[in-house]
């Protein structure tokens, strides 16, 4: 397949979820394909984000898994938690999954660089020792933690570095209430933990509905995390063995003091060196521009993943990297982004798809109807005074459910399960008339 002219038909740069998923998608085509990655093999998600943060939310539930036994007839147990013995067993298993996955491309006969590499034009990438020639390329580099300009950032943790630590901190602070700061607070909660966090806007989780919002942000402070939003930190200093955040907010300026700071604002592509002008690709706002086939201002250049100004999740990158592959090599494929299910890994959890209530009345007005109902799950009957949430969001004309949100336990798996129904159109007449399975938090949605 290879053109005379090429050493490759495609060439990735980025081992992550994108261009991994891309690589075996275009093998299978019998296209003759190269990866590059500098540092792990599966990304952020497999080596510092989503596996490795759902590790720690594991290893952070035994405490209420401990306290509910006794209820449940067991005698009462007496546990300590090793840091350093659980982060060795997350970092030995995290190892191996990015095994794997080298394992995996190189099954499927793609020529792998352990390598850094940047683009010298359109059709070349230099690699440390050599050059190389390529008909396609694909950018899949991900994203990094954003920080901000502020003074004594540098005293603060980014996300990447939680998973490294060597102690627990007895006092973190937390800047940024969305998904990546509200999940490891939750995690160094219920690890015994104080936990601050500082949010710039009135509510955490920007974006998600507004009831989502308020139940974990309650759900969390019933667990003792602290928050301070409406908030900004001005700046950061060393204290003794403390670190002092200046806060200024709605109420005025603060100062607290920690034993961590972590800087949990947001990510933002990693373009850094890439060698993007060389070859011409066209770059907006921070991030690779492509159009809706992940297309560059270069056509045979096309990006995917965090590079790009599109949704920030894992499934979401592996999506756009197989139909960017189809497109290349087989026919024009794109990714539909209406119906993408988000999850906060968090105690409670909670997880959404479709429209946020706010969304759905500036676009339908009076023509929503949203139901909702709260209630305790079985478990918690005997164990905890714990409740769960359901909303369904619904457009009162045609009857299709436009979202649907949850908070609770397995609000992640429940959320997920109507997705497809929801994307095909489900309407509340056809959930009511769905039969659940008795008892489980799932027939709650068709009780609505």
């Amino acid at each position: 397949m290879t053109s005379a002219q090429f050493d490759y038909d495609l060439f990735i740069i980025g081992g992550g979820s994108g261009g991994v998923a891309a690589a075996k998608r275009a093998a299978a085509y019998g296209a003759k394909v190269a990866i590059a990655e500098s540092k792990d093999f599966g990304g952020t998600c497999v080596n510092r984000g989503c596996i490795a943060k759902r590790l720690m939310v594991y290893a952070s539930d035994f405490p209420r898994h401990f306290a509910a036994a006794k209820r449940y007839g067991w005698s009462e147990c007496q546990a300590d938690f090793d840091w350093q013995n659980f982060s060795k067993a997350m970092r030995e298993y995290l190892q191996k999954l990015s095994q794997s996955s080298l394992e995996n491309l190189k099954k499927n006969g793609i020529e792998i660089f352990v390598d850094r590499a940047t683009l010298v034009d359109s059709h070349t990438v230099k690699l440390s020792d050599r050059q190389v020639t390529t008909d396609k390329i694909l950018i899949a580099v991900g994203g990094k933690p954003t920080r901000p300009k502020i003074p004594g950032i540098e005293l603060a943790l980014i996300s990447d570095q939680m998973f490294d630590l060597e102690k627990l901190p007895r006092h973190i602070a937390i800047m940024g209430g969305g998904y990546i700061g509200v999940e490891f607070g939750s995690v160094l909660r219920n690890l015994n933990c104080e936990v601050t966090i500082i949010e710039a806007n009135d509510r955490i989780l920007d974006g998600f509905d507004f009831d989502i919002q308020i139940a974990v942000q309650q759900g969390m402070s019933d667990r003792g995390v602290q928050f301070i939003t409406g908030s900004k930190v001005k700046g950061l200093e060393k204290d003794g063995n403390a670190i002092r955040l200046s806060i200024d907010g709605n109420d005025g300026s603060k100062t607290i003091t920690a034993d961590l700071v972590l800087c949990a604002i947001g990510r933002q592509p990693n373009l850094e060196n890439l060698g993007l002008e060389s070859a011409g690709v066209e770059v907006k706002e921070g991030a690779i521009a492509v159009d809706a086939l992940s297309r560059t201002s270069q056509s045979n250049i096309f990006a995917v993943g965090d590079c790009t100004d599109r949704l920030q999740l894992t499934p979401v990158a592996k999506a756009e990297g197989k139909a960017a592959i189809d497109t290349m090599f087989g026919k024009r494929q794109t990714v539909d982004y209406n119906m993408v299910p988000f999850a906060i890994c968090a105690r409670p959890e909670a997880a959404s798809i479709g429209m946020t209530e706010d969304a759905a009345r500036e676009k339908f007005g009076d023509a929503i109807e949203c139901y909702r109902t709260s209630f305790e799950p079985l478990f918690h009957a005997l164990a905890a005074d714990e409740t769960a949430q359901i909303k369904l969001i619904v457009d009162r004309h045609s009857d299709k459910v436009l979202g649907a949100h949850m908070v609770g336990d397995r609000a992640a798996e429940i959320i997920q399960t109507l997705t497809a129904a929801i994307k095909l159109g489900v309407t509340h007449e056809q959930l009511q008339q769905t039969i659940g399975i008795h008892p489980t938090e799932a027939e709650e949605i068709y009780a609505l």
